[in-house]
């Protein structure tokens, strides 16, 4: 299934079973949505993300940054973040992403994806430290990229192109049941940063 060009609103489902996906499109206008870029390119405390896959120490290209309401620590990857205290515009985006969603955040995992070669693959937010059935609110900034998902029982899969400025909320059973991924292309040049608001569960 691909929704490229479908007229989608906030209320439909994504999803055909077994979870809950809203596509919002562009909830900030192009101006504002490019100067956020501008801004957390230059605040935020990007690093190279880590993981530690079958004893491998692995480093990427792709710069990650984690921030919170305190000091949470996050573990994916068999790696460990620690939060750091919220930037200015981060607030203000989080404030604007719980308005829209009616849901409270307390964290955010950013993601700097330099070009296209750089991308994710199939995985879920499923972390005990984020609990069952969490609320990820996903926000997209600079390059517009493709964004798939996949059933892990089915194999069923649909993607979408996520546009600068856009809002993507996935919840209810969907990290249980379905696996995500931003799929890697030669054909895009130009950086895209992707903030995933959370809910740390209390530690």
């Amino acid at each position: 299934m691909d929704l490229f060009g479908n007229k989608r609103t906030a209320e439909d489902n994504l999803l055909p079973y077994d979870g809950i996906v809203n596509y919002f499109g562009p909830i900030l206008p192009p101006n504002k949505a490019h100067q956020y870029f501008l801004d957390l390119l230059t605040t935020i405390e990007w690093k190279h993300d880590e993981a530690i896959i079958y004893g491998k120490h692995i480093i990427t290209k792709r710069k990650a940054a984690w921030y919170g309401d305190k000091e949470y620590e996050y573990t994916y990857s068999n790696t460990t973040k620690k939060a750091l205290p919220w930037t200015k515009e981060l607030l203000e985006l989080k404030l604007l992403i719980e308005r829209l969603s009616f849901t409270k955040f307390n964290s955010c995992l950013l993601n700097l994806y330099h070009n296209g070669e750089e991308g994710m693959t199939w995985h879920s937010d499923d972390e005990k430290s984020l609990g069952r059935n969490t609320i990820i609110a996903s926000v997209s900034l600079g390059a517009e990229r493709k964004f798939s998902f996949k059933h892990k029982q089915t194999k069923a899969t649909i993607s979408l192109n996520l546009e600068p400025g856009s809002l993507l909320l996935m919840k209810g059973s969907t990290q249980t049941n379905w696996l995500h991924s931003l799929p890697k292309s030669k054909k895009i040049i130009t950086p895209r940063i992707n903030l995933t608001f959370r809910t740390i569960v209390d530690q």
